[in-house]
């Protein structure tokens, strides 16, 4: 019995790297995938942050965003194609910061009240808004840019791509919950 419980955690810990791992991955290759629209380009990082912490919870999805941050500071280019420091240091640097905060509102939100859309996708906007609130003081900083027009440009041109990604990402993650248990 006793080896029967140290495999299964051990299986479970194994399943918890795996998937950690593999959102992190994934948050990788989204931050690829952008549409340049001025300093700050529309990805598909925050889909994949919101989809990370939705169906992760908040302690491996806020781990597979922490992780995906180490591994653009080694240098590699996933951030919106760039890497290093240097990037976190960028008028970016914030918003990437925010994932962690929008992962674990998403995450608290899942695990608290399950994967239904409706509350999926307020934590998710409201994930969004604590990236907005760290993301743009920090371009204001860096840019030496007041905070109206910060606001217009890395805020308001983002406000509709936010909202689809996040009505994608909260339908997204309450289909597959019902298909893959994580």
């Amino acid at each position: 019995m006793e080896n029967e419980k140290k495999t299964t955690r051990s299986h479970k810990a194994l399943l918890d790297l795996i998937y950690t791992a593999m959102f992190a991955a994934i948050i990788c290759v989204c931050s690829l995938i952008k549409i340049p629209i001025g300093q700050v380009p529309v990805t598909l990082q925050t889909f994949a942050v919101c989809v990370a912490g939705a169906m992760l919870g908040w302690k491996r999805g806020t781990l597979s965003v922490v992780i995906y941050i180490l591994i653009g500071m080694t240098g590699l280019p996933v951030f919106s194609g760039s890497g290093g420091f240097g990037v976190l240091a960028g008028p970016t640097g914030g918003y990437i910061i925010g994932f962690i905060f929008t992962a674990l509102c998403c995450g608290i939100a899942a695990d608290k009240f399950g994967r239904k859309i409706l509350p999926l996708a307020v934590s998710m906007v409201a994930g969004v808004l604590v990236c907005y609130a760290f993301g743009t003081p920090w371009f204001m900083f860096v840019t030496k840019t007041d905070f109206l027009a910060s606001l217009g440009i890395c805020v308001l041109p983002f406000l509709i791509p936010d909202a689809v990604k996040i009505a994608a990402a909260a339908v997204l993650v309450n289909r597959l919950s019902k298909i893959i248990k994580f």
